[in-house]
Formats: C-alpha cells, structure tokens, sequence
C-alpha cells in the first residue's frame, strides 16, 4: 500500500511558546495566489463589484443578526490585534489541558463557563446540547447557507513532542443511554450513538463530519500501528453511511493527528471505493496542504478511482495540527502550503493534476470541497469555475466551506457571487458540537489552523464596525 508506516518521532514540534513567533511572521511568508482576470470596461476598470453613480453597495454583513454582528465585532477587535490575540491563545492552551482545578475547569466553574459560553464558545461552536445545535443548524439556514457541516468534538490528539494522547475521558452524556453488552466494545458504541444523534441535527444536503479517533483506545491502537479499524468500527461506519445515504446527507472523515491519518486515510478509501458509486460523492475524505506528502496522497487517491471506477470526495484544507505535528512533515514556509493548496484545487477544476486528464490516463469522477478562510483561493477557485462553466470546458462539482465564526466576511461576499442561472454558489458553515472542555482543545486547533485568516481579521473588524455603525445610525435617525 502507498500509505507510510508509522514510526516513533523524537524531532521538536511547535509549542503554544512559538505561537509568538508564528503570529509575527506570518505576514513575511504568506503568498498572495492572483485571481482570475474578470472582464474589464473599456476604460480597463474591473467590474467585478462597480455599481452605478450615486448607488450604494450593500454590507457584506447586512444579513447577519445583531446579537451575531456583536458578537464578532467583540471576537475581531481581540483576533485583529496580535497583543491581544497572543494571551488569549495562551488562555486557551491553558484552559485546554485535562485534569485543571476545579478554578480553571471550565465544565465545573460556572462562572469561568458562563464567560465562555456567551464569547467564543457561541462564537465557534454549534452547541452543548442536541436542542442547542439544531437551534444554530436553523439559523444559519435562514441565512441563505446552503447547508452545514456538523462534529462532535470528540477526538484524540497525540502531541509528538510529549507523547501525551488527549481525548480519551468519556463525552458528553448522550440524550438515550447506550445499554452495551460485554461483548461490544463501549467506546465505539458510544461513539456510534453520538455520531447517529448528531446525523439527526442535520437534514437533507447537510454534511455530517466524523472523527474516527473519537472511538476509543481500541481504534485509536489499531490507527496508530497503521491498521485499518475492526470489524466492529467498520459495521458502525457502514450504519452511518447506510443512514446518510437514506437522508441525503454526506459523509467527511476529518483529517487528524499524522499519528494516526494513514490509517484514516486508508479507512476513508475504503468506504468511498464501497459508497461513491455514480458521479456523486457520499464520502469524502480531508487532504492537509501543509503536509508535504499530500500531492502524492492525492495522486495515489486519483488513481485508485480511475482503477476502482469510483468518485473520490476531495476537500482540501490547509492543515490544523501545527502544534503537535513533527514540523519535517510540514512544508517549510507558508508560501509553500499556498501553492500545494491552490495546485491541489485549481488542478481539480481544470481536471488536469499529476498527470490525470490527458488523452492517456483521463481524469476521474471527482467532487470538490474547497474549504479556506483564505479570501484569494477561495474567489479564484469560484471564478475559475465559473469561467470553464461559461467556456463549456470540463470541470467538477464544488462546494466551498468555512468555519463557523471565522471568516465570515469570506462566507457572506461568496453568497453574493451569482452564477450562470443566478444562484449564488454552495456555501457551507463548519461547526462542532459538545462540551464546553472538548470544545476549548477544538478551538485552539482551529485558531492556529487559521492563524493567517485571524490575523487578516482587521478587515474584517473595520467591516464589521461600519456596519454596527450604521445600524446604530438608521436606529436614531442620524
């Protein structure tokens, strides 16, 4: 098989002390990808967004709720300003680790909770009860989302500079007890009941996203020594996909510690070779841009769908595991992690990628997840679209996905972008489920996942306070 052995690491990875470092540089080595040229008047003048004379563009921010549009001006104004973005970091890499006192546990203080649960908690997650999060699923509909990307937060993370795996204490307490028998393992069967509960969150053309780790030591062991899961794990993955199949709901096998991922990967593999049949993807697997082995993984994924006759599910993301990862693994500038990602997409919309879409070996059935908070890759993955949609040239059905909370601007100028038949393109919003403490590790990953789109968030901040302005303006009449 393709997929490398796993082998014990003893490199230095990053630490919550480099996130100084990494905050600071990451302007000197981001790599600004250039869009699609748009058609031009005659003057040369793009016209992308003109309006008429004395006409006014309308707020990107102009559908989203106040109590939202408070909320986010508050989370921005302390992510767009580095001095305030480090220490707050630092506070949840601390609030993160296991066993804190009951002072710093932030499921047993209520005050502490309190605190999160009106800020970020509700800024980046979906909710710790099954009502909460069905009530934020609703909202997001209503905004004109063309559906939503749901986990539950359970998972296990292997730091490889410690060696310490966290995630492994029980989750959240389930709303029907799972009566297990001796002879089923009770992680897998808890975390099968969880997943199912959090399938019914979602409905038609929604997305469910899964965590295999979540399953317990038995999983996580077979992960770690690069063995597909038991038999046990993949009859609850087969329900689960069975299920989603009957809802119309899709299927992501999220990307994990590199501990475990060429399992995962090999997992995910399997289930699209059994599920995707026909050009419609039912399960799709994450490939990280940072790690240097992925245009190879993409390639070898390729051709096992030429070879099987099946569509692969593509989402391509950057990378969320910086910290814990051994850093050889990762390419070393943020420059390098652009291009992997934007060669990795744009190479799927043009159906043409290491050596697939040639007369000799054609290029699969394949449908595209572009999930970026990333404002350049993200237009110029639409505007390439459409352009070979417009041309008549070949390309494949995509999707684009951003976090919930985080890069709303990104979301909500997509949602403005028509297509050919006047529809805007498929937008998504990404959220977690579960407990205030297996959210808090959540939350971290995804803030030094996305450090470049957080730190960009001074954009963002002065958007947000313009609209906030002017709300506050119509309702005095000034």
């Amino acid at each position: 098989m393709f997929l490398s052995p796993f082998r014990p690491v003893s490199s230095r990875t990053g630490s919550i002390n480099s996130l100084k470092v990494i905050c600071f540089q990451v302007r000197s080595n981001t790599s600004v990808t250039s869009l699609p040229k748009t058609p031009a008047s005659k003057n040369g003048a793009s016209q992308v967004e003109t309006t008429k004379p004395g006409a006014t563009m309308p707020s990107t921010f102009s559908s989203m709720p106040t109590g939202m549009l408070v909320r986010s001006l508050f989370i921005s104004g302390i992510s767009s300003n580095r001095y305030l973005l480090i220490p707050a970091l630092r506070l949840l890499s601390f609030l993160s680790k296991p066993d804190r006192s009951y002072l710093f546990n932030v499921d047993r203080n209520i005050f502490l909770h309190s605190i999160l649960k009106k800020t970020v908690y509700d800024q980046f997650c979906a909710g710790e009860t099954l009502e909460e999060t069905n009530a934020c699923v609703q909202k997001f509909k209503k905004l004109g989302f063309k559906g939503f990307i749901l986990t539950y937060a359970k998972e296990v993370v292997l730091d490889q500079k410690t060696k310490d795996a966290s995630g492994l204490e029980e989750g959240v307490d389930i709303a029907i007890e799972t009566k297990v028998s001796d002879k089923k393992d009770k992680y897998i069967e808890n975390w099968r009941t969880g997943t199912l509960q959090t399938m019914d969150q979602v409905g038609q053309g929604d997305i469910l996203a899964i965590k295999i780790s979540g399953a317990g030591p038995s999983v996580t062991k077979d992960l770690a020594n690069g063995k597909l899961p038991s038999a046990e794990m993949f009859a609850a993955l087969d329900e689960l996909a069975s299920q989603a199949k009957t809802r119309g709901i899709r299927i992501i096998v999220d990307a994990e510690s590199q501990h475990f991922q060429a399992a995962i990967a090999a997992t995910a593999l399997e289930l699209m070779r059994k599920y995707n049949r026909g050009n419609e993807a039912l399960i799709y697997n994450t490939y990280q841009a940072y790690l240097k082995s992925t245009p190879s993984v993409v390639q070898y994924h390729l051709s096992e769908a030429e070879k099987g006759g099946f569509t692969l599910g593509l989402k391509v993301v950057r990378g969320a595991y910086i910290l814990s990862e051994q850093r050889s693994l990762i390419h070393d500038t943020k420059h390098d992690t652009d291009d992997a990602y934007n060669s990795i997409v744009q190479g799927a919309l043009r159906r043409q990628y290491s050596g697939f879409g040639t007369a000799a070996r054609p290029f699969p059935s394949l449908n595209l997840l572009v999930a970026s908070h990333n404002r350049d890759s993200v237009l110029a993955a639409h505007r390439l679209h459409q352009d070979r949609v417009k041309a008549g040239l070949a390309t494949v059905p995509v999707i684009y996905a951003q976090l919930h909370g985080m890069s709303d601007e990104v979301s909500f100028s997509l949602l403005r972008e028509n297509g050919e038949d006047g529809s805007p393109p498929a937008v998504y919003k990404c959220s977690t489920w579960g407990t205030m403490g297996e959210c808090v590790g959540y939350l971290l990953r995804r803030a030094v996942e996305n450090r470049d789109a957080v730190l960009r968030t001074k954009d963002e901040f002065l958007a947000l306070r313009k609209e906030m302005a002017r709300r506050i303006r119509a309702r005095i009449h000034f």
